[in-house]
Order: structure tokens, then sequence, then C-alpha cells
């Protein structure tokens, strides 16, 4: 692959890793709100397990996705490092291998700590 192609691919993995976030933080914004009008409160059991689970799989489904995007992205800093006649883009793309690894440990440790925070909210 040329170094247009890496860089390309490069774009698509940041954007999969964005859009990825999308669902889990609309779920996360009807959590905040309705935690904050205090309506778990008033909430059944099964309401309240329902939101909890809800909020569960979409985070989960979120990093599973955007850590396969970060394992893929460090694939291609690899490759983009053996890519000959680099452009000043493409040797500071493929200098990125540190913030992938930090990315993935903070998609990680974040997930599970906003995790944590909705269970709290929710079943308080």
């Amino acid at each position: 692959m040329t170094e247009k192609d890496l860089i390309n691919l490069w774009n698509q993995m940041r954007m999969q890793i964005i859009v990825a976030q999308l669902a889990p933080s609309l779920v996360l914004i009807g959590v905040f709100v309705l935690a904050g009008m205090d309506k778990f409160a008033m909430a059944s059991d099964g309401t309240k397990y329902l939101a909890v689970g809800v909020a569960a799989v979409t985070g989960i489904l979120a990093i599973i996705s955007q850590y396969a995007a970060v394992r893929e992205g460090e694939a291609l800093v690899e490759d983009l490092t053996k890519a000959a006649g680099k452009s000043a883009l493409g040797k500071k793309i493929s200098e990125s291998r540190g913030l992938l690894s930090i990315s993935a440990s903070a998609i990680t440790g974040f997930g599970i700590a906003t995790f944590a925070l909705v269970v709290w909210a929710v079943l308080g």
C-alpha cells in the first residue's frame, strides 16, 4: 500500500472510533437526564436493571469496536513506518504507536469508570 492509502485508512479508523462513541453517548445522556430528574428513585427494579443493562451493552460494544480500531491502527502505524519517502504527516502518524496504546488503556479504563457511575446513578 502507498503512504496515501495508509493515511486514508488511518483517517477511517479514527472516524470509526468517533462514530462508535455516538450510541453510548446518547444512552449516557438519557441516563444522566433521568438520574438528574430523580426518575430512577421511583422506578421499579426491572426498569433500573434494564437501564443498567442497556448502558452496559452499548458501552461494551463501543469499547470492542474502538479497541479493534486501535489495534488495526497499531498495525497500520507499523506498515507506515516501513513506507519509503514519507511526508511530514506520514512521519507524524508513524510515530503514534504510543498514543494508540494510551488510547486503548483510556478507552477501557474510562469505559469501566463510566459504567460504575451509571450503576451508582441508577441503582443509587
